[in-house]
């Protein structure tokens, strides 16, 4: 069906035939590529791997590891994992790479290579394209016998990565021990059925509600966190009197609430709320992507920092995040990136921040939603045919807006007074994204409809 490369690694659906889909083919070539590339690193010769619970997990993982080995590089397998936990491991293991087999909210077919540098961070533009041209090419090259490289498994960065957030100076269990939240989870047949509720236990949650628990990778229903794919936490967040809900996707860095009666926090609220009780304690700047709710620069403005916009993709983000110095980031897709534990998404330390900020807010969970402004977004996707001229088709919308204010940097952003659309293609599938965002619902709806019948047209 598709195979996506990208600089941060490569993804597609599982089977078929090869360079169109994710086969093992694909798998061991674009491995073996990535290997080639660690050893010119010259960083070391350990890399760090793990998976969520993909009905492919298994097979992908095995594939990577044997290629890796093949390569003369020793492999630390994690075993089941979060894409954090990796990252995290990498760091502290000072290993020289990382390979996350996932496909983050993508549904089951789907299977994924995330790519790490020797920081645990996703691979920069030059990087990536080096490894993309070096699996082009097949310029790889494998180990003899007597430089074959060495397996172990260490199953202790569940606990660690537990410990790192308990631990983290921002982060209150006693706070959070003492309101006695139910709270029902949502880990949607994943890694986070284990790595959540054992985060909620050291913070002394023990009222733990868990859904879609086992880790089988058959999805009960479609994995992106997004308001229409959790009516069931919702309703079982009324119907158990919880506190309220928590929702991740598959790879445990994207993050979202349920309030008590039922109502979505939003998503795009994760890092608002978060990053508002952050720059309370810490004072600095902050980063989101130019999808995200205006709402982060407003909160931003109001503790005395700078906001600013990168394009989409964490390794965008982080890099922004770096040259600003910013405290405190993330996308709005509910992923959070503490810059100070390690430059990732994290659903987990955004659980621990997010609990501790909610422990000192007097009332409920909807309450603490009315904190913020009520901005809406709109997010809509259009599918694309292998044959359609991207550049073209912006282009013209472009002109078309040519009287409004743009931004080319991702994609096309165009701003309407206080609203904004944003059009771009996916990383990570062959869509079109459409993110428009106003005061009122109706008209965030209306501009990104309105952008939608456009490119519709000039397609």
């Amino acid at each position: 069906m598709a195979l996506i490369k990208s600089i941060s690694g490569i993804r597609g659906t599982v089977g078929g035939s090869p360079g169109n889909n994710l086969t093992p083919t694909d798998i061991v070539r674009f491995t073996a590529a990535f290997a080639g590339w660690i050893k010119e690193q010259k960083s070391g010769n350990r890399v760090v791997i793990g998976r969520d619970a993909r009905i492919s997990g298994q097979i992908v993982s095995q594939l990577v590891t044997n290629t890796l080995l093949a390569c003369g590089l020793d492999v630390i397998d994690l075993l089941l994992s979060t894409t954090p936990t990796v990252e995290l491991a990498v760091q502290r293991e000072g290993a020289a790479g990382g390979v996350i087999i996932t496909a983050s909210h993508n549904q089951k077919e789907w299977n994924a290579l995330k790519l790490l540098n020797q920081r645990g961070e996703f691979l920069n533009a030059d990087d990536g394209d080096k490894v993309l041209k070096r699996a082009g090419s097949e310029e790889f090259t494998f180990a003899n016998v007597d430089k074959l490289g060495a397996y172990s498994i260490d199953e202790s960065y569940l606990q660690k990565h537990v410990d790192a957030i308990v631990g983290y100076p921002l982060v209150d269990p006693d706070a959070i021990r003492q309101k006695q939240f139910r709270i029902v989870v949502d880990a949607i047949n994943s890694t986070g059925a284990q790595f959540v509720p054992a985060l909620l236990r050291a913070l002394g949650v023990k009222d733990i509600i868990l859904l879609n628990g086992e880790m089988n990778g058959r999805f009960a229903h479609n994995p992106e966190p997004l308001p229409e794919n959790i009516v069931e936490l919702s309703a079982t967040v009324l119907k158990t009197k919880a506190s309220f809900g928590i929702a991740v996707d598959p790879d445990v860095d994207r993050l979202c609430f349920v309030c008590e009666d039922g109502s979505v926090f939003g998503e795009e609220y994760t890092l608002v709320a978060v990053a508002d009780f952050v720059l309370g304690k810490r004072k600095g700047n902050t980063v989101s992507n130019m999808s995200s709710t205006k709402a982060l620069k407003e909160v931003t403005l109001r503790h005395g920092g700078q906001y600013f916009p990168s394009a989409v993709g964490e390794v965008n983000v982080v890099n922004k995040m770096k040259q600003v110095n910013a405290v405190i980031g993330g996308e709005g897709n509910g992923g959070i990136i503490v810059p100070d534990l390690h430059y990732g998404r994290d659903a987990l330390i955004g659980i621990g921040l997010f609990l501790t900020a909610l422990s000192f807010h007097k009332n409920g969970m909807r309450s603490f939603r009315m904190k913020y402004p009520d901005y809406f977004i709109s997010k809509n996707k259009i599918e694309l045919s292998s044959n359609v001229d991207i550049a073209l088709v912006f282009e013209k919308i472009r002109k078309k807006y040519k009287n409004q204010p743009t931004n080319t940097d991702d994609g096309l952003k165009i701003e309407f007074d206080n609203d904004w659309v944003h059009l771009r293609t996916s990383n990570t599938e062959p869509i079109i994204r459409i993110y428009a965002e106003s005061n009122f619902e109706t008209t965030a709806k209306n501009i990104a409809s309105r952008l939608m019948q456009d490119i519709k047209e000039f397609i």
